[in-house]
């Protein structure tokens, strides 16, 4: 693998907060961020631009709250805000590794972090640089999902990645039944008409639009990051072709 180059140049890596809590209930595990950095720097050692949009539901989860009685705009903002935290947390163990990170919001808090500009986060990117999305979009009823497929798109990512604590998309709960099998490949149009709920319907659509392959494969499985941007077929990949088993 060491004489082959990466099949990616540049990535977009979705980043669940359920990711981030380890094996707590709540919260961010520092074990757990510090392992995740380590195969992002893995990555960035191959001289692959990455950039990561981290989600908040370790923290909090806006539309959980909201069918609990809360307003939704406001609970979709406390939701943004949990990905701020998120994103502080993975950049000090990403800067502890040795890689230099920017974080950048669609929600202005200037004190902890730099405004998203399209223009400025693709010279990160080119300076070498990690760079976090937080914030989502800056909009409620969008999700980080939807979040990650616009910035992928936007910083011309070649593909999206999302990592997740299964090992790709199933015909099933793969916690709950047994029988379920894994799918090697699937359609965007089969992944929106069977109403799989890895990803939102909005994010695959944008995704599908813009001809973004997506690969769905397990964060906590360690060197398979690496793995995928070297071209080995790990996971789900989600893009035009037939599904395949």
């Amino acid at each position: 693998m060491g004489s082959r180059s990466p099949a990616y140049k540049r990535v977009l890596l979705k980043v669940s907060g359920e990711v981030l809590k380890g094996e707590r209930k709540y919260g961010i595990d520092p074990k757990a961020t510090s392992e995740i950095a380590k195969q992002i720097k893995e990555v960035a050692d191959l001289g692959i631009s990455i950039g990561v949009v981290i989600g908040g539901g370790n923290i909090f989860r806006g539309i959980s709250a909201s069918a609990k009685g809360m307003e939704r705009v406001s609970a979709d903002y406390m939701g943004m805000l949990a990905t701020v935290v998120n994103a502080l947390a993975l950049q000090d163990a990403l800067e502890k590794e040795g890689l230099p990170t920017r974080v950048m919001t669609a929600i202005r808090i200037e004190q902890v972090a730099e405004p998203y500009i399209r223009r400025r986060a693709l010279r990160h990117l080119e300076k070498g640089r990690a760079v976090i999305f937080a914030g989502g979009t800056g909009n409620p009823y969008f999700t980080t999902d939807s979040a990650a497929a616009l910035r992928a798109i936007e910083m011309q990512a070649a593909v999206l990645l999302k990592g997740t604590k299964v090992d790709g998309i199933y015909t099933a709960d793969p916690h709950q039944d047994k029988e379920a099998t894994k799918y090697k490949s699937l359609s965007y149009i089969d992944f929106l008409k069977e109403g799989i709920k890895v990803m939102d319907s909005t994010a695959v659509s944008l995704c599908m639009e813009n001809n973004l392959p997506i690969i769905v494969f397990n964060l906590n499985h360690k060197g398979d990051l690496k793995r995928i941007v070297m071209g080995e077929g790990i996971g789900t990949k989600v893009d035009h072709q037939r599904k395949g088993e």
